[in-house]
């Protein structure tokens, strides 16, 4: 699914009105369709109904909700703000069709003075000020009246995008002055800005209506943002031959753990052999080689020379990828070893955890790792390889550059991960859930990728496949045990059924 700017949805706007051919206020009418009727399915007829429009399309939208939720017998009080005296056409429009509305209960055209209506807990507010095209931030009268209404305790409706929220860019907007909404219907997809942590608040429960914008016009807009869907991953899905052998499925070679930090090494191997791997070599210090031994006898324990930490590199002919980093340790021998191994590793490389924190402590070492290199770094660790981000959307940008900057594919973790690419583009994944912000889940991504790169998959395929099927795994177990009894090796314990899941259609799994 490709995420468009506010630009290009405007652009796919006039697309569809061209080429469907469908006139605007037609075009508005289906949209409010689709919105009266989910807000019909959540509330009766009983919960009075107040309508806040500003004076562009998506006032327009809402005042043609009003009329559609008054013509079936809601009890509607509708605003619509027209303090410059300058609607756009379509909400001029449907202002005179609300006002010829007999079932219409209130109507007010707000130009100067506004005296607001009661909201309690028992009202449903729309919300339709404005909308995509919002460049800035609200202030004035708006923003006062944005924060009368996240002070009620009503139900707050935003069509398309909570009022004051742009849809990319919020670094410099005002927080306070956004809309707060319980729910938010959006246009056919989601907008970017949608995909950041500390958006949600303003964003509540999100529903995507299908308001049969153009496929065409979808299709021939480029985008740099799409998200990643189940029929993608399963497009890159490799088979398993039936005769294949365990050096057919890749000799996988893992670097991880320190004194005491074992169970990173152990978590990432075990991923790794539930993720098709044909063999897996974990080089650790002499101190992990028991409990490595015992938690996971199909592995190959390589103990480095020295028994607290890794302080030498190995040799990586004989494999198919690498992976370093789960719990590693930051000591000055262990950063020198780890830029050592960079250096001589031909095969696919994975780097996280502590590799990703050697690194921030030796930026200079950046320009050294090898192209098509994986990074895996949760915020925190990004903020420390690339200087401290402003907000998510900053995150990205950074994000992007230094992935086109190093040729690298880095993989921004979240509850919505961003995989950029050399090329600048970013795959948002669309699996997993809250339950996986618990300790060790970094280190089974790490033990996932590693694998598929080990078994063949090319670096975007397996950071695609990747990402996807450690949510899925996720989502999987959290059905069954709850988002807050998760951690990291029920994920693991999910993947053969994650995978499974991803060999079958949609409609056969759901039987």
């Amino acid at each position: 699914m490709k995420i468009f700017t506010s630009s290009q949805i405007k652009e796919l706007d006039q697309y569809t009105i061209v080429h469907e051919p469908i006139e605007s206020i037609n075009l508005m009418e289906r949209a409010a369709k689709a919105v009266t009727r989910h807000i019909t399915a959540r509330w009766t007829t009983a919960m009075p109904v107040v309508v806040f429009a500003g004076p562009g399309n998506n006032g327009g939208d809402a005042l043609a909700v009003a009329r559609m939720l008054a013509e079936i017998g809601y009890h509607v009080s509708a605003y619509l703000f027209n303090i410059s005296k300058n609607l756009s056409p379509d909400c001029a429009v449907n202002k005179t069709r609300l006002q010829q509305c007999k079932k219409m209960s209130d109507f007010f055209e707000v130009t100067q003075e506004f005296d607001p209506p009661v909201l309690s807990s028992q009202t449903v507010v729309i919300d339709g000020l404005f909308g995509s095209g919002l460049n800035k931030p609200l202030s004035g009268g708006f923003a006062a009246l944005v924060k009368y209404i996240n002070a009620s305790h009503a139900s707050v409706v935003s069509i398309d995008v909570p009022s004051g929220l742009m849809t990319e860019d919020n670094t410099y907007n005002v927080r306070a002055n956004i809309i707060r909404a319980t729910l938010t219907l959006t246009f056919q997809q989601p907008k970017l800005s949608f995909l950041f942590a500390e958006n949600q608040p303003f964003i509540g429960e999100l529903q995507v209506l299908d308001i049969r914008l153009s496929e065409e016009g979808i299709a021939s807009i480029d985008t740099c943002y799409q998200v990643l869907e189940r029929a993608q991953v399963q497009a890159r899905l490799l088979p398993r031959p039936a005769f294949a052998h365990k050096g057919d499925m890749g000799h996988a070679l893992l670097v991880a753990g320190s004194r005491g930090m074992a169970g990173a090494a152990i978590l990432a191997t075990r991923a790794c052999l539930r993720s098709g791997v044909g063999k897996v070599t974990v080089h650790t210090p002499g101190a992990n080689m028991l409990p490595l031994q015992l938690a996971v006898p199909e592995a190959v324990v390589q103990c480095d020379a020295d028994e607290r930490m890794v302080c030498e590199a190995v040799d990586t002919d004989d494999y198919q990828a690498l992976a370093i980093g789960p719990g590693l340790g930051i000591h000055e021998q262990t950063a020198v070893a780890m830029v050592a191994q960079l250096r001589r590793t031909q095969c696919p490389v994975v780097a996280d955890a502590d590799a990703l924190n050697i690194l921030a402590n030796h930026r200079a070492w950046l320009q050294q790792l090898p192209k098509g290199i994986i990074l895996t770094p949760h915020p925190k660790e990004f903020d420390r390889l690339s200087g401290n981000s402003t907000d998510s959307y900053d995150r990205l940008t950074k994000a992007r550059e230094l992935a086109r900057k190093l040729q690298a594919y880095i993989i921004l973790k979240g509850h919505v991960s961003a995989l950029c690419l050399p090329d600048g583009d970013v795959w948002f994944n669309s699996s997993g859930n809250a339950g996986m912000a618990t300790a060790g889940s970094g280190d089974v991504l790490t033990g996932i990728l590693l694998a598929l790169l080990a078994r063949g998959y090319s670096r975007q395929d397996a950071c695609m496949v990747g990402m996807y099927l450690h949510g899925l795994a996720g989502d999987k177990a959290a059905a069954v045990l709850g988002e807050e009894s998760l951690i990291a090796s029920d994920i693991i314990a999910h993947l053969p059924e994650a995978f499974e899941a991803l060999k079958v259609s949609d409609g056969q799994e759901s039987r």
